[in-house]
């Protein structure tokens, strides 16, 4: 049962990153859809509140992918290069994994939600002209969710692993000796 629970995790966490980038890319269209003027590398546009819509959707989705890889993958912390040298490989590509998914929630976040409040106000938008904002955020969120992945798979084995060794040191000491 653990392991389709596990699978289900995954599955979860790689579907919520897939449909939160799909919805920054679909900001973006939404976004360009809006009439605007531009003059040279001024641009005064209208907001749209679809690209609202969609990209906070898509910002609340690759939080909740994040928070569920991190409290269900548990933690895995390296205090020393020393402590990195002697680990097992899970451990590291756990903790590798775990920064770079930091990385890319960091990334994409401020790119989605800064896309998100240019569609947030309910007026004309005049300044210098920053595209693809949502479309690079929601591109990330999928790099966001592999490494969300990767983190959970090798945090839970790690895990397992530590477990088992534990396991095994308890065997021999639970045995009594005849006298």
């Amino acid at each position: 049962m653990a392991k389709y629970m596990e699978f289900l995790v995954c599955f979860l966490i790689i579907v919520m990153d897939i449909v939160a980038g799909v919805l920054g890319i679909q900001a973006e269209v939404a976004e360009n859809k809006v009439q605007n003027l531009r003059v040279w590398v001024f641009e005064c546009r209208d907001p749209s509140y679809e690209a609202f819509k969609l990209g906070l959707a898509a910002v609340v989705l690759l939080c909740l992918a994040h928070v569920i890889a991190n409290l269900l993958g548990g933690c895995v912390f390296i205090g020393s290069k020393e402590e990195l040298d002697r680990s097992s490989s899970n451990r590291q590509l756990a903790a590798a994994s775990l920064i770079l998914s930091w990385v890319m929630l960091g990334i994409a976040f401020i790119l989605l939600i800064s896309g998100t409040l240019a569609n947030s106000r309910s007026r004309k938008n005049c300044g210098i002209a920053h595209h693809r904002k949502l479309s690079i955020g929601g591109i990330l969120c999928f790099f966001h969710g592999l490494f969300a992945v990767a983190y959970f798979i090798s945090a839970t084995a790690e895990r397992k692993l530590h477990q088992h060794e534990q396991g095994q040191e308890k065997k021999p000491n639970q045995q009594q000796i005849p006298s």
